[in-house]
């Protein structure tokens, strides 16, 4: 979308025992050209702040209020209560539905147009489950929200971008979920997103194959010349180089990647330990596919440095700053 003002970002502060409000709290020292509103329960922000001896104003709004420029040192904040007390590092399920209500108002605030995109701040999915609510991660959770086209997470650092054909389920899993039709889509919505959000007019994707050597002509599996290589030649078109199968352990090779623009991952450790290792702290994670922009950090909730100042904001700076850019699209 395009915009002739200040972008309006909701960031959902996420698990309050973690570092999301550590987190949020730094940000709050950066300069933003952007209205920013924290979805979380401010006196958990004023607490942790307080824990962590840094200055902040906490300006509480209603859901309906405008939400003024970000200004270093405050946070606009949307209250959402816990439902149990937060001792940094302790989780506690009783505080799952609460982490789960503060991603409902982000997602409602973006429906109504209210925000430009919504940035999301670390969630521990297990606790989550422990509470008695299915819930695999951020991405599946907008999907059931929208229930409009499947959402597609990208990981992106620098020039550097990987994105899932599959997200967070088991390795065991991954082959029988793995359809033509479904890589298609994949590539198709990276594609578009290249050239729209990333001004890649003539983009470049490698396909990862599923199995050592791409499947080594069938030898390793079947999975790549059955399924892989056809989706691949049904999203080929005139403004787009698709590469692949590629052999996963070669893909990512530096000279490899300076001619790729995106490449699509079969499963999720297949593409996201190459970015973490190159990028980790720089990389902000983006679902494409949907009709609400969200962008997120690249971390979990480091529970075992909740509350000590330990924590860096790099990866929330970088995924406001990326939310920022991509409205304006």
């Amino acid at each position: 979308m395009r915009r002739d003002r200040r972008a309006r970002l909701a960031l959902s502060v996420g698990e309050p025992a973690g570092i999301g409000p550590d987190i949020a709290i730094a940000m709050a020292g950066f300069d933003f050209d952007a209205s920013i509103v924290c979805i979380a329960d401010p006196k958990v922000i004023a607490a942790r702040a307080a824990l962590l001896r840094l200055p902040l104003e906490v300006l509480e709004l209603s859901k309906e209020a405008t939400v003024p420029p970000h200004r270093r040192g405050r946070l606009n904040v949307i209250a959402v209560p816990t439902l149990a007390g937060v001792i940094p590092g302790k989780l506690d399920k009783r505080n799952a539905q609460y982490v789960l209500d503060c991603l409902d108002v982000a997602i409602a605030l973006s429906r109504q147009q209210s925000v430009d995109a919504i940035v999301t701040g670390p969630v521990h999915k297990g606790i989550i489950n422990d509470a008695g609510i299915s819930f695999t991660g951020h991405t599946e959770y907008l999907a059931l929200d929208t229930k409009l086209t499947p959402p597609v997470m990208m990981l992106a650092s620098g020039a550097l971008r990987v994105a899932l054909v599959t997200t967070h389920m088991a390795l065991r899993d991954v082959p029988s979920a793995l359809k033509c039709e479904k890589i298609t889509y994949v590539i198709n919505v990276v594609a578009a997103a290249l050239r729209r959000q990333f001004n890649i007019p003539h983009p470049r994707i490698g396909i990862c194959g599923l199995n050592p050597h791409a499947g080594e002509s069938g030898h390793f599996g079947h999975e790549d010349f059955e399924i892989i290589t056809p989706a691949i030649n049904a999203a080929r078109s005139d403004d787009v180089t698709l590469i692949g199968p590629m052999p996963a352990d070669t893909a990512f090779a530096a000279e490899t990647r300076q001619s790729i623009d995106a490449y699509v991952t079969m499963y999720h450790d297949q593409g996201l330990p190459v970015i973490k290792a190159l990028g980790f702290g720089e990389i902000v994670n983006i679902t494409l596919g949907l009709p609400i922009l969200r962008t997120s950090v690249d971390h979990g909730t480091a529970l075992d440095i909740a509350g000590s100042g330990a924590a860096n904001p790099s990866s929330l700076v970088a995924a406001i700053v990326a939310a920022i850019e991509l409205s304006a699209k």
